[in-house]
């Protein structure tokens, strides 16, 4: 992949970002409120260097699940004001993607100016299926640029057109952002320092069925928590009550508890729970024995039992990677959990060992439960995105990359 080194003088030029700034919004009577912008300042580096190089930056992203069309919910405009803060210049938003805005907006740009599109997505053309209607789209936003810079590393494993498509329209590079996540899940998946050790939490072990697979012949140990233990569980004869349960993914986790057996892989799982009588805060709730959940209550986080021995599981790591929190840490009685990981894995990155936070939920737990980015190694901005890196899948926002460098 060609860095932004290679692209040679930008001044003057204009540069189209793909950013990753799919931030959480609370609705408010004053206007929306971020919640979390910590996507937009890992953004941040790269659109302030291209700034100060003189270059016309024209930064493109999305945010939510629009239907192809605006929706005032998922306006980037809360964004292009926060942005603007921590830049420390005025960014100019557009109010279209490609239409009389935007277009307005590029070419009134001068030198070192910063202009922020529209949520992309309120254009069909960014996720369509056919290549035609993504093509076209693409077209229309390469017409805004002279070069482009992939530095949404949270939209990378997207065949979409303002990832993939524009890539091949115009001279690209890789943005500091993206090349700085590359790095990092190299280091996890070619040459991890040992013990090498991975924490899955989440709703779903089907949403990490490809990762375990391939965790299992890289990795040390596993440290299973989350809604997807209760699958685990039930492999191994345990009842659950009415914790959340994939009854059809019960065989295969068996499988791999066997696959783990064989190859030496150390499988961690909880061994007591807090258990609920409904997903709510002010539900009653006690600790119960991983193996005795009550028939009328679900599991909503691992106990203090637990927490210590992941603890010391992580202890002697050298590596560890971590997706996924241990329980609904968004509600106060099932935030242990997910808090003594977080507070694990900072012990573990103070005596130099990587820890990587593997974006999404588990990003926002650590956040939320008061713990800063700088007390981990690195803080990944994409989790899907990083879930199938590490499952050995290859990224068409990447490999578009590759392409670039020998057209």
């Amino acid at each position: 992949m060609r860095a932004i080194s290679e692209l040679g003088d930008l001044r003057g030029k204009r540069v189209l970002v793909r950013s990753d700034l799919n931030v959480p919004l609370e609705p408010g009577a004053a206007g929306p409120t971020i919640t979390d912008d910590g996507r937009i300042r890992a953004s941040v580096p790269t659109i302030a260097a291209l700034s100060e190089a003189g270059a016309r930056v024209v930064v493109c992203a999305h945010l939510g699940r629009p239907k192809g069309a605006p929706e005032d919910r998922y306006s980037l405009a809360p964004v292009a004001t926060r942005l603007g803060e921590l830049l420390g210049r005025e960014v100019t938003f557009a109010t279209d993607t490609v239409g009389e805005s935007a277009r307005s907006a590029v070419e009134s740009a001068q030198d070192g100016d910063v202009v922020l599109l529209e949520n992309l997505r309120f254009n069909p053309g960014e996720t369509a299926k056919t290549d035609d209607e993504r093509a076209a789209f693409a077209g229309e936003l390469a017409s805004l640029a002279d070069v482009f810079v992939s530095d949404g590393f949270g939209v990378v494993h997207r065949k979409q057109a303002s990832v993939y498509d524009v890539a091949r329209l115009l001279p690209s590079a890789v943005g500091g952002l993206v090349e700085t996540e590359v790095g990092v899940l190299k280091r996890l998946t070619e040459s991890p320092e040992r013990p090498y050790a991975v924490v899955l939490g989440g709703a779903k072990v089907s949403d990490k069925l490809g990762v375990i697979d391939n965790l299992l012949q890289t990795a040390d140990r596993l440290l299973i928590g989350g809604g997807m233990v209760f699958t685990f569980f039930k492999a191994q004869g345990y009842e659950v009550g009415t914790s959340l349960l994939e009854a059809d993914q019960v065989e295969r986790v068996k499988g791999y508890l066997d696959q783990a057996k064989e190859r030496g892989v150390e499988i961690v799982l909880p061994v007591d729970i807090v258990a609920a009588t409904a997903f709510s805060a002010e539900a009653d709730h006690e600790v119960v024995p991983a193996g005795a959940i009550p028939a009328d209550r679900m599991g909503l986080d691992i106990g203090p039992e637990s927490g210590v021995l992941f603890a010391e599981k992580l202890k002697d790591c050298e590596t560890v990677f971590w997706n996924g929190p241990m329980g609904a840490f968004e509600m106060a009685p099932y935030a242990a959990g997910t808090a003594a990981v977080a507070k694990a894995l900072v012990e573990v990155t103070e005596r130099g060992a990587l820890t990587v936070v593997g974006g999404g939920d588990s990003a926002a737990a650590v956040r939320q439960l008061g713990f800063t980015d700088d007390q981990f190694g690195h803080i990944s901005t994409g989790g899907g995105a990083s879930l199938e890196y590490l499952e050995g899948r290859q990224l068409p926002g990447l490999t578009v990359l590759d392409e670039e460098t020998t057209r």
